[in-house]
């Protein structure tokens, strides 16, 4: 992939499911199709206790969550943005799925594209940017093949 530069860290033991490379890949490139940079991410898995720990040390919350998204996007070398970092729970997005009846796959599709969203920008701190933001994640879901993430 041309735009997009791609560390993806494991450091959780859970391994039921882990999407491919080339998953993270297909869903990245769909939410930065138009742009004509360079972009590098990481993606980290980690363990409810990593988690928690790093949701504490930066948003002051004592409990474990699915995703954090963390932007660098005024960090630029040799024509390369860094994008910035994705630090995502294996075991809670698992939960998650069962509870909310999805498929495992599309809710990792949905949480990385929510995720990236976030490193460029968009936000759902209101009710109009947070409708924005699922109405832009709706649509490359559903041009992805996936059923809308908000209906389940």
């Amino acid at each position: 992939m041309k735009n997009i530069i791609l560390d993806i860290q494991i450091a959780c033991s859970n391994k039921i499911y882990r999407p491919k490379k080339k998953d993270f890949e297909i869903w990245l490139k769909k939410i930065l199709k138009s742009q004509k940079k360079i972009y590098e991410i990481t993606i980290r898995i980690v363990d409810k206790t990593e988690i928690k720990k790093i949701n504490l040390k930066y948003r002051g919350k004592k409990k474990p969550t699915n995703i954090l998204s963390f932007a660098y996007s005024e960090y630029a070398k040799n024509n390369i943005i860094f994008l910035g970092d994705l630090i995502i729970c294996n075991t809670i997005l698992q939960e998650e799925a069962k509870i909310q009846k999805k498929i495992l796959k599309s809710h990792w599709a949905h949480i990385i594209i929510h995720g990236t969203l976030h490193l460029l920008g968009y936000s759902h701190e209101n009710d109009i940017k947070q409708k924005q933001m699922e109405l832009l994640e709706t649509d490359i879901m559903l041009e992805l093949g996936y059923k809308n993430p908000y209906l389940f």
